[in-house]
């Protein structure tokens, strides 16, 4: 039969088979098409052509907080002293001053450029965000990965949280900012005392869901600590959820630091909090609007700019999402 085949094919059988040297290595080596995590949390991300749209504008809106007031120089009291300078709408601050970027908002009380007071404020608001996320979540992560995973830790930071987790937030940075001079330093030192408490808490949570899992025990078995169980075999898993979480904590900042000024209890600073709690009066005055609602309109459009790129990273790093 194989003669016959042979001839029909005109191969020998040199030419029809190969002969194969068993390799134990090569035998058990899984043929796959190489993966890289990040990789793939990005090419998930920017398939979204809305994500790249959302991206630009949070690079517009960094580079007109940390790039524009270094390139202007801006002084809040340059034409304090020129009354005609001062609460002009966009138009009549274009014809006093000359068409400039910087009056395509007006002026306000001082006489300043609104566009530029508002910009040199974000700095202000947007390293306050970027500050106290980054102690919060440091310290929230790698304490509530611990307190989840470690019993004894669970019992002691249980009843902290019964007692002071229920304390509301507003109310210990209102009564921080009271007692300490209202400074930059004093609002972060304020959203930070306990501000990664409730980030703790929520990690735990989601620690005990994935602590028992079987590679879990056997790295337990094994005699590896607590603490590299929890940094190395549990954190990892949980990376949406921490960039999930993230997204939500860094515009609540700026919401505090907002708030918190309005009601006269911010920093010194002139930030976009204390923008519009100076421009509060402009409100109700026919022809200021543009001072209140301006800081306002891009305290908005910020905070809902680094919860929606937040979000939607959060979501492109589900591993599940990357099939």
């Amino acid at each position: 039969m194989e003669k016959e085949k042979n001839n029909k094919t005109k191969l020998t059988d040199a030419e029809l088979f190969t002969i194969i040297d068993h390799n134990d290595l090569e035998s058990e080596r899984i043929t796959a098409p190489r993966y890289s995590y990040w990789r793939s949390v990005f090419r998930v991300f920017f398939k979204n052509k809305v994500n790249i749209v959302i991206l630009s504008l949070l690079l517009i809106v960094l580079v007109l907080a940390y790039v524009y007031p270094v390139v202007i120089h801006y002084d809040q009291y340059a034409n304090l002293m020129d009354s005609a300078s001062k609460h002009l709408r966009p138009k009549a601050a274009i014809e006093k001053f000359g068409f400039s970027i910087s009056y395509i908002l007006g002026t306000g009380a001082s006489g300043e450029p609104t566009w530029d007071a508002i910009w040199n404020g974000s700095q202000i608001s947007i390293s306050l965000a970027f500050i106290c996320a980054a102690i919060n979540m440091t310290v929230g992560v790698a304490l509530g990965a611990v307190w989840g995973f470690s019993k004894k830790v669970d019992i002691i930071m249980t009843e902290v949280y019964n007692i002071v987790g229920n304390v509301p937030m507003i109310l210990i940075v209102s009564v921080m900012t009271l007692i300490f001079s209202p400074s930059f330093w004093t609002l972060v030192f304020a959203m930070t005392v306990i501000g990664w408490l409730a980030i703790a808490f929520f990690i735990r949570t989601q620690v005990i869901i994935i602590r028992d899992r079987e590679y879990n025990l056997a790295s337990r078995c094994l005699g590896t600590s607590t603490i590299k169980i929890a940094m190395k075999n549990i954190l990892p898993f949980m990376t949406s959820v921490i960039v999930t979480l993230l997204a939500t904590e860094i515009p609540s900042y700026i919401s505090y630091e907002v708030f918190l000024a309005y009601i006269g209890m911010g920093m010194k600073d002139m930030s976009l909090g204390r923008l519009i709690y100076n421009a509060e009066s402009a409100m109700v005055t026919p022809g200021w609007e543009f001072e209140f609602w301006s800081p306002v309109a891009i305290a908005s459009v910020i905070t809902v700019v680094l919860y929606v790129v937040g979000q939607n990273l959060g979501d492109a790093s589900d591993p599940r999402t990357h099939m």
